[in-house]
């Protein structure tokens, strides 16, 4: 399940420094002699790999990237430092385009890859460079070079780490609006999602994940039935799972609407309910109390009330717990591979 984020940024390399003009002035050395030191080069602007990140969600908290300049030289033949790149970490799976010529600069498919996208400045030449027999004591000195400077356009082609699965007018789409940037369709009619929306979360830990609200699912859908199994292909790429349950619904019990979604997903693929999986009873604020009570029952007596949340998207009530256990539980699936 692909989907693209796309940010635009501004990078700008380091400039060189500038050739140092500078003479020797010993008092024991009778003809003395040009000593001016060449500037550094500018620093680069690089763009990395990172298996780690999933999203360009941190990235678009700025929109300038600059290198640092190359020092200038100095006097005694000292030449100047060169000036520090800085380096841009993505997600595996970002393209790079500059997007003045919409020229694809990169493709980064491997962790730890590196592309520089903007080449520093080379550093000026000083005095003591231009020394010739017939020249010996010259009085000028170059300049630096000025950095490459670009607007590049950062496309990512993501695949969710989350998946939330339930019925239609489960609470997904609401939930995802509540907890992210994404603005998805939300009405009381089934199917209300036609395709996967999409919502970035930024961890409480720091790290940034992705959600994906998936269409409800019915009964046959792993033969076809509602918007078939297009969606469950796409649920099956991600790492985990949230099975949304609707505690205000009346006309089926809890527990009967989550054994047919789980039957739903072991018919189409074992590995779907091999899956982690977060069971969370939704629309608290107006529940049923004892179609709510006999679903706590169910879930404890399953073993899996340790992975078991009650939330209100309205009120937010839970959903900052909810989230925390999500990164944990996506954390450790990283860490195992």
């Amino acid at each position: 399940m692909k989907f693209i984020d796309i940010v635009k940024i501004h990078v700008k390399a380091g400039d060189g420094g500038n050739g140092c003009v500078s003479f020797r002035r010993e008092k024991y050395v009778p003809r003395g002699g040009p000593n001016g030191g060449n500037g550094g080069d500018g620093g680069d602007v690089i763009i990395e790999g990172d298996e780690g990140k999933s999203t360009l969600l941190d990235i678009t908290f700025k929109s300038i990237y600059k290198a640092k300049r190359g020092e200038h030289g100095k006097g005694k033949d000292q030449h100047g430092k060169k000036g520090d790149d800085i380096v841009i970490k993505v997600p595996v799976g970002t393209i790079i385009k500059d997007l003045e010529t919409d020229e694809i600069i990169a493709d980064i498919t491997e962790h730890k890859q590196r592309v520089v996208v903007a080449k520093g400045g080379k550093g000026g030449r000083g005095n003591m460079m231009f020394v010739s027999p017939t020249h010996r004591a010259p009085m000028y000195a170059e300049e630096g070079k000025p950095g490459e400077e670009k607007i590049l356009l950062l496309e990512l082609k993501l695949i969710a780490d989350v998946g939330i699965i339930g019925y239609p007018n489960a609470g997904k789409s609401t939930f995802i609006s509540v907890v992210s940037a994404a603005k998805p369709k939300i009405a009381d009619y089934p199917f209300t999602t036609m395709s996967p929306n999409l919502g970035v979360v930024k961890g409480a830990y720091g790290e940034s994940f992705v959600l994906a609200d998936m269409p409800g699912l019915i009964e046959g859908a792993h033969a076809g039935a509602g918007l078939g199994t297009q969606f469950l292909r796409h649920i099956e790429r991600t790492k985990m799972l949230l099975h949304f349950v609707d505690s205000s619904y009346n006309e089926e019990s809890m527990v009967t609407r989550y054994k047919k979604i789980r039957k739903e997903l072991e018919k189409y693929s074992k590995d779907l309910t091999d899956k982690k999986e977060i069971v969370v009873a939704t629309k608290i604020d107006s529940k049923n109390e004892n179609d709510l009570f006999q679903f706590r029952e169910y879930v404890k007596n399953l073993g899996i009330d340790k992975n078991y949340f009650e939330i209100s998207s309205v009120t937010k009530n839970g959903v900052k717990q909810l989230l925390l256990r999500i990164e944990e539980e996506l954390k450790k699936i990283n860490e195992e591979g």
